[in-house]
């Protein structure tokens, strides 16, 4: 379906205009051929996932007018790129952005990573493995299925045990919540996604943090919605220009992680979170707040704000076991109030009528142990940050990140906007990261990469050396081509890793 960003520059999936491409290309750099320099930008911008695979360039004419160049320079650009394998131009559809064999593909949407060559260490999914204890789970869920073989096995709502367990962690963390206020879902995307539906019309403007989860950004896309990007740093979220947004754009629902924000790892203050829900209560704003990562707490020296919808009623949260506990039991949940709730439910039925009844139960197996993580897997986080941060201080010091106090990443700021150079040769030295782009609600943050940190800490300090690696590379001018020598056959094509 083609989208429509509205003001938020955001291109459609079907067509990027010409003025969209201008500022995605940016100005030539002196000295150096402009057709080059457009080839190689666009070329990044293809293989970073910024323009996807299948998106229709600009007109040779169009994109003349927007750059400031001549049609010659425009012309030479589109054919070193049909060359290399990253356009395909067919007479009556104009130019297509495509990718060469062997190139990796790099969508914002969710994709499994599959065929990853043996020795790469991916790091684009902040995902940790099964807790101990899931085979013992499992055997309990089944234990206990008997009483729902005799039904049809969907469960629009949920089973009621699961539901008081999350509804009672609720009220443990300050948001008194009843079972009647959960709805059981099939993972935090797609109740995102039930949200944004039942709230949305097209042309509805959603206030929406940059950088941010970029799988919420496909539904927001099919729903024709219109972007207010807000920025959030690793030190917090700018809150005067977020109320001074909230108050200009006209907003119908904002889309929120004050929770180790992913993938800046911020946690929003009790008093921020005041400040933000009267805006928004001012403002008539709906507000969905994802809260996957809202339980990898890893400093607990202090203790965790109230959840949001404790200080705006009008609040939708979204969890998800996938963090927590495991991604693999694809279960998540939708708090709200009642009437929302209905809403909600009926949202849900075109395209998910309940989340499978045996994962449900081995989840109320793990969370009648621990609502959270447990303390093992703690301080495993915790050795594994730490190996992190330990590696870049002393490999990369040029770096810069905040240690967050929880959550799964680090949000790491390069020397310079090089993000997708530095990822395209941190993959040829067998190290598959994000980059900050993918992350990005309205363009930009070419200076930003994600490393999570839900490896080994040996895998992690040997994923700092190829990544010195890539950058020594970048630095040099010496990075590796993406066209022909990747597609020698080193390289399997696959969707694109996941992100999430």
């Amino acid at each position: 379906m083609k989208g429509h960003f509205g003001d938020s520059g955001l291109m459609s999936a079907a067509q990027l205009t010409a003025r969209r491409a201008a500022e995605l290309i940016g100005t030539a750099e002196p000295g150096r051929p402009a057709y080059q320099f457009v080839a190689d930008r666009l070329r990044l911008l293809i293989a970073d996932g910024r323009i996807a695979v299948g998106t229709r360039l600009p007109s040779e004419r169009d994109l003349v007018t927007a750059l400031g160049l001549s049609r010659t320079t425009v012309s030479s650009a589109y054919a070193v790129l049909r060359d290399a394998g990253y356009v395909t131009s067919r007479r009556g559809s104009g130019s297509v952005a495509t990718l060469p064999d062997g190139v990796v593909r790099r969508d914002t949407g969710l994709h499994l990573a599959a065929n990853v060559p043996d020795g790469t260490i991916d790091l684009t999914c902040a995902a940790l493995r099964a807790p101990a204890g899931m085979t013992e789970a499992a055997e309990a869920a089944i234990a206990a299925s008997p009483g729902y073989l005799c039904g049809s096995g969907y469960v629009l709502h949920g089973i009621p045990e699961l539901r008081e367990v999350i509804a009672s962690r609720y009220t443990e963390r300050g948001l008194p919540t009843t079972a009647d206020e959960v709805l059981v879902t099939t993972g935090a995307v797609v109740g995102t996604a039930i949200a944004a539906r039942a709230l949305l019309s097209p042309g509805d403007t959603v206030l929406l943090e940059t950088p941010t989860y970029p799988n919420v950004l496909p539904t927001l896309e099919q729903l024709r919605a219109r972007l207010a990007p807000v920025p959030v740093a690793p030190d917090g979220w700018d809150l005067p220009t977020t109320v001074s947004t909230v108050r200009a754009s006209g907003a119908r629902a904002a889309y929120l992680m004050p929770d180790f924000h992913n993938p800046t790892g911020s946690l929003m203050s009790d008093a921020d979170r005041a400040t933000l829900a009267r805006a928004l209560k001012r403002g008539r704003v709906t507000a969905i707040v994802d809260e996957t990562v809202a339980e990898v707490r890893l400093d607990t020296d202090e203790p965790m704000p109230l959840p949001f919808g404790a200080y705006h009623a009008d609040t939708i949260s979204v969890g998800s076991a996938s963090k927590s506990h495991w991604g693999g039991l694809r279960i998540g949940w939708v708090r709200a109030s009642g009437p929302t709730l209905e809403r909600l439910s009926a949202a849900r039925v075109p395209f998910d009528i309940g989340a499978p009844v045996i994962d449900q139960l081995v989840l109320l197996e793990l969370m009648r142990r621990s609502a959270g993580i447990t303390q093992e897997r703690r301080s495993d986080l915790v050795a594994a940050r730490d190996a992190l941060v330990t590696a870049l201080r002393e490999r990369l010091p040029q770096l810069r990140f905040v240690v967050p106090r929880g959550g799964l990443c680090l949000w790491i700021e390069l020397p310079e906007p090089v993000a997708a150079e530095v990822t395209l040769a941190a993959e040829d030295e067998g190290l598959l990261i994000a980059s900050g782009p993918r992350f990005a609600a309205a363009g930009g943050l070419d200076r930003w990469i994600r490393i999570p940190y839900v490896a080994s800490p040996d895998e992690l300090v040997e994923a700092v050396d190829r990544l010195a690696r890539a950058m020594d590379q970048v630095r040099a001018g010496d990075a590796p081509e993406t066209g022909s020598r990747r597609s020698a056959g080193r390289r399997t094509r696959r969707d694109g890793p996941l992100v999430a």
